[in-house]
């Protein structure tokens, strides 16, 4: 049987779009399975008769339509789902893994919010305007007097909005496309650290943006990287998650902000700060937004203190973009449900959504306390008021491995490939969000799983030739 790179034809060019065209006929006609490993570069290259560097230009092209992925240290492979860094990116049912200890993903400690909404619900029900407005067609920044409630509230964490520079989005996520829709241009560049927030990636990759990656150190992004990124790549937009970056935790300090920001306004980059995870004001340095209101655009929102299921976000703007980002939001779904926002503003108003905070900032802290005592002889970064943690693995664990050890044990963590910017070395770490589950116990339970695997050593490989 003919193999797919055999049918390569000399004469069409480009011949990295032909190798990807070559890979997607393959794939349509079922001579190519999901999971399968391509050729290496060098091998693939002689087999053609062409340059190395063509054939990487090939596969960079295949996986930018969505065909293969590319692991570090392991190689090139046919996706087995439609992104498969997203396929981690995702909820999964409750009838998966039941009984497993949910390390993987980062929510809310879930506690008290179900009564907090039916008190809401039937507050809202003796309230005729509030009803009518819930239900009715809204302008798409969202109401007045939902935004003034809740960029007031945001001040508790030192962040002071204008109402008159925000719009009310569909939680964070949702802010991150409507901001990159305005500001970048298809085809355009964004930056970022090399390890990040998955959704940025699929977001980039979805719009059709090219994600550069940005070296890293234990505060974040490095400047020498991001200013020798934007003499070569011009970016349009750099995003970063300066008080908590995920997966690793870092917090960048005051100088390297400066930095940053110094960088973006000297090359004209437009900075998009995502403050989801909320931090105190006496917990960080000043944000990004509060040092450059002019170049920073801010996204934050209600899901990590009140409740993910609310979906409402907020994303804020300088004035001289807040008309586009207006456009942008509207093109997407006219509008934030009003009645989400209804229901946030009356936690707010009543005082619910500060002592959820109160409550779940002491929670984490305890359990923040545990994983230290639990941990104390292996190397992890968090942060007191983080739910995640990242921890590097001892010799010879690799994170795969681990997180298949960990998985027949029945708890549930990352490593950090669906954190990766396109063939960003991934580290040996693997992290652990210490917030998804309801009680203290099951957390110490899963941490001393964790601790029990780090101690043995991984299954032999396979002997090879």
């Amino acid at each position: 049987m003919t193999k797919w790179f055999e049918r390569f034809d000399r004469s069409e060019r480009p011949h990295h779009k032909h190798i990807a065209s070559l890979i997607a006929q393959g794939l349509a006609s079922g001579e190519l399975q999901p999971g399968d490993k391509l050729p290496t570069h060098r091998a693939l290259a002689d087999v053609l008769e062409v340059t190395v560097g063509t054939v990487t230009r090939g596969y960079a092209e295949a996986e930018k339509r969505g065909l293969i992925v590319a692991r570090t240290g392991s190689g090139t492979f046919v996706r087995s789902s439609e992104t498969e860094h997203d396929a981690e990116f995702g909820i999964p049912p409750e009838s998966e893994a039941p009984g497993a200890i949910n390390f993987a993903l980062s929510y809310c400690i879930p506690a008290y919010r179900e009564q907090a909404l039916a008190e809401s619900l039937q507050s809202l029900a003796q309230d005729p305007k509030a009803l009518h407005d819930a239900v009715s067609y809204q302008p798409e920044f969202g109401l007045e007097r939902h935004r003034r409630i809740l960029t007031e509230w945001f001040e508790h964490w030192g962040q002071k909005l204008d109402p008159e520079e925000t719009l009310i989005t569909l939680g964070g996520l949702h802010s991150v496309h409507i901001a990159l829709q305005a500001l970048a241009r298809p085809g355009g560049t964004v930056a970022s650290a090399s390890l990040t927030y998955p959704g940025i990636i699929a977001a980039t990759r979805q719009q059709g943006l090219r994600h550069c990656a940005l070296e890293m150190d234990a505060e974040g992004i490095r400047p020498d990287s991001f200013e020798a990124l934007c003499h070569q790549q011009c970016p349009q937009v750099l995003y970063c998650t300066p008080n908590q970056n995920n997966p690793t935790t870092a917090c960048m300090g005051y100088e390297r902000r400066q930095a940053l920001l110094r960088i973006a306004a000297r090359h004209g980059v437009w900075i998009l700060e995502d403050d989801i995870h909320l931090v105190s004001a006496d917990e960080r340095p000043p944000n990004l937004v509060e040092m450059d209101p002019e170049r920073v655009l801010y996204i934050s929102g209600c899901s990590k203190v009140m409740a993910g299921g609310l979906r409402v976000g907020v994303l804020r703007g300088p004035a001289s973009l807040v008309g586009r980002l207006g456009d942008s939001l509207r093109s997407h779904c006219w509008m934030a449900p009003p009645l989400n926002a209804e229901i946030a503003c009356r936690w707010i108003s009543s005082g619910r959504a500060n002592e959820l905070m109160r409550w779940q900032r002491g929670e984490i802290g305890h359990r923040q306390a545990l994983a230290a005592n639990i941990l104390a002889n292996y190397t992890y970064q968090a942060q007191p008021y983080g739910f995640n943690l990242w921890l590097y693995l001892p010799e010879p664990w690799r994170p795969n491995e681990f997180v298949a050890a960990c998985e027949r044990e029945s708890v549930l963590i990352r490593s950090g490939e669906p954190f990766a910017v396109g063939r960003s070395p991934v580290p040996p770490a693997v992290r652990l969000c210490l917030s998804a589950e309801a009680h203290r116990e099951t957390v110490e339970k899963g941490l001393r799983t964790v601790e029990a695997l780090l101690k043995e050593q991984p299954p032999a490989a396979p002997n090879t030739i």
